[in-house]
């Protein structure tokens, strides 16, 4: 038997570098797959060998470093000497100086009441805590940055269960309320977790999201489904507009949630706002993957997604070339289409735009905490034992990366103070979730985020590797402020690696707010940065230095941007397919289809 490590190629679709093994020592590595994936269910999905091995890492290390030691040392006299100085003061009545500042962004402790005793000193106990464990966890010498990460941010965690704002009785806008209602929300605050973990076990959806229909009041512009395959459904909008701009758009969302986050309401539908600017609109919705398609590949994401609308539009608006327009996931998979498009003379693509994607992924912020090699491996044996990543397993990382806003803040909201969070189509989205299959999410994983192989160079498509440097259409990048999944600095990082005209946006918000930023929300502001090809590149922090932020939403500058880079004369709207009498074969039903349905 041929043991030798065998690459990836079409002929041979693996997608790591492994020998050929025996039948028996598959059924071993099939054992340790599946312990694993039963630890999994216990964890949430996260590694508990990633995290050991990040706090031995600091442990030893630690352990013989005596300087550091003696650091924390000092340090920890410092702070019981400032703190014996404000308890003298405050027992004195004198004014005390406050020991420690929240960090940016920290807004636990804005109200007014935390700025009284006994409450104030709890406040700066625990903001005092949480510097002195953010030096422990710190340039520790020897250890590696990706474990000091791992070590820092669980100590975060661990801190932020134990913030005084998640109990009643050091909580004062919660003990106030309590009085004031004469103890009325800490009941409604029982009913409301009772309720929660009720319809948590019942598999029902959460309080408040039945006021949201998908195709009602969700995903409600209207249009026609004019493709259907087993990966995809193409959606076609009706136009709204007497003339159209000639060059389509078609936009390739992400998969790892459903299309509509560009479709919400009427008011916030960036959908919508393209069709009444006169933009012809085709946008993918992506089939929910179940254990059937567990080996679905990446390059099937390509070509069944990508490749194959682009040919659907092509036959609807022939001898146009096509505005792509990708978000998150999809912006990456878009990436690599048009690179291996440019490399193969295919010239359909007029311009492409990316939202909030990543093309290299060295720098992939706190979401690389939970990615290295033992966490991959974990994750794929999740997947391994079901075909598929679902949903659940995937949030608990995501809501831990933003902790205080997305767990404990809805717990001090719901549960101390009783008080219902009215839902938002946002979040009505965000509970509309879906599975990853096996294979290709251990493709994007471990060939782009720990490889890094599409920045490098080394990512293939039937065969040859393709290269970002080769599209050599407009490229209109979109990136924001507070993104946890695709950092603006990493976002940022395509003006390396392409030599085409760039026009980069920086819009405040995060990785969904910031996208979905309608004209006349309230507080939008942007930044632009238009590079040609040949100008030479600032880094990040020098342009942000140096640039102006512009008031309002960015969807504007997008919309004109896509006009000069389209055809002055605007000509009729292209029959959808599915209303033609021809080989197509009739109607594949309304927009927003059938795809977007599937649980």
């Amino acid at each position: 038997m041929d043991t030798r490590a065998k690459p990836a190629t079409a002929e041979n679709p693996t997608f790591f570098y492994r020998p050929a093994v025996s039948t028996a020592t598959e059924s071993f590595r099939a054992l340790d797959h599946a312990k694993e994936a039963m630890i999994a269910r216990m964890t949430g999905g996260l590694s508990p060998a990633s995290l050991r091995a990040a706090l031995a890492d600091w442990l030893i290390h630690l352990a013989a470093a005596p300087g550091k030691q003696l650091e924390l040392a000092s340090l920890c006299a410092q702070n019981a000497q400032r703190i014996t100085e404000y308890m003298v003061r405050t027992a004195l009545g004198c004014y005390a100086l406050p020991l420690a500042e929240p960090s940016a962004g920290d807004s636990r402790f804005v109200a007014e009441s935390w700025q009284t005793e006994p409450y104030r000193f709890w406040q700066q106990i625990f903001l005092l805590t949480e510097q002195w464990w953010n030096v422990a966890t710190r340039d520790v010498p020897g250890t590696t940055h990706h474990h000091e990460d791992v070590v820092s941010f669980s100590a975060r965690q661990l801190l932020d269960m134990v913030a005084p704002t998640n109990f009643p009785f050091t909580n004062p806008e919660v003990s106030q309320h309590a009085a004031s209602t004469l103890g009325l929300s800490l009941i409604d605050g029982v009913r409301n977790a009772l309720e929660d973990a009720a319809r948590q076990a019942g598999g029902q959806p959460p309080a408040g999201l039945d006021q949201f229909k998908v195709g009602v009041n969700l995903a409600a512009t209207p249009g026609k489904v004019v493709f259907r395959n087993h990966l995809i459904e193409l959606i076609q909008y009706s136009p709204t507009t007497s003339k159209v701009l000639a060059e389509p758009v078609l936009i390739v969302p992400a998969w790892i949630m459903k299309y509509y986050i560009l479709d919400l309401s009427p008011h916030n539908s960036l959908i919508r706002y393209l069709v009444e600017l006169g933009h012809t609109v085709f946008c993918i919705s992506w089939r929910n993957v179940d254990a059937d398609d567990r080996e679905l590949r990446l390059d099937d994401y390509r070509q069944l997604g990508v490749m194959e609308a682009l040919d659907a539009v092509s036959s609807i608006v022939p001898d146009c070339k096509i505005h792509a327009t990708g978000y998150c996931l999809g912006g990456t998979l878009l990436s690599i289409a048009a690179a291996a498009m440019a490399g193969s003379g295919d010239d359909r693509l007029a311009s492409v735009t990316l939202f909030a994607a990543q093309t290299d992924f060295t720098e992939p912020g706190e979401l690389q905490l939970f990615i290295d090699d033992s966490e991959v491996y974990f994750l794929e044996s999740m997947m391994w034992s079901q075909g598929y990543l679902s949903p659940d397993q995937m949030s608990g990382a995501f809501q831990l990366l933003q902790s205080n806003d997305l767990i404990w803040s809805r717990i001090v909201h719901d549960y101390l103070l009783g008080e219902r969070a009215p839902m938002i189509d946002l979040m009505a989205w965000n509970a509309d979730t879906t599975r990853m299959p096996y294979r290709m999410h251990s493709e994007y994983l471990r060939r782009l985020f720990l490889n890094n192989d599409l920045a490098c160079g080394r990512y293939e498509v039937d065969g040859r590797p393709v290269s970002i440097r080769n599209i050599r259409v407009p490229l209109f990048v979109v990136s924001t402020e507070r993104d946890h999944i695709a950092p603006w600095h990493s976002v940022y990082k395509i003006h390396n690696l392409s030599d085409t005209e760039i026009t980069f946006i920086l819009t405040n918000g995060g990785h969904n707010a910031g996208i979905v930023s309608e004209p006349g929300h309230a507080l939008r502001h942007f930044r632009t940065y238009r590079t040609a090809a040949d100008d030479l590149c600032v880094s990040p922090d020098e342009w942000l230095a140096a640039s102006t932020s512009q008031q309002g939403s960015w969807w504007p500058a997008w919309t004109d941007w896509l006009e000069a880079h389209s055809s002055p004369q605007r000509v009729a709207p292209p029959v959808a397919a599915s209303d033609a009498s021809d080989a197509h074969g009739g109607p594949l039903g309304d927009a927003p289809g059938t795809y977007v349905f599937q649980h």
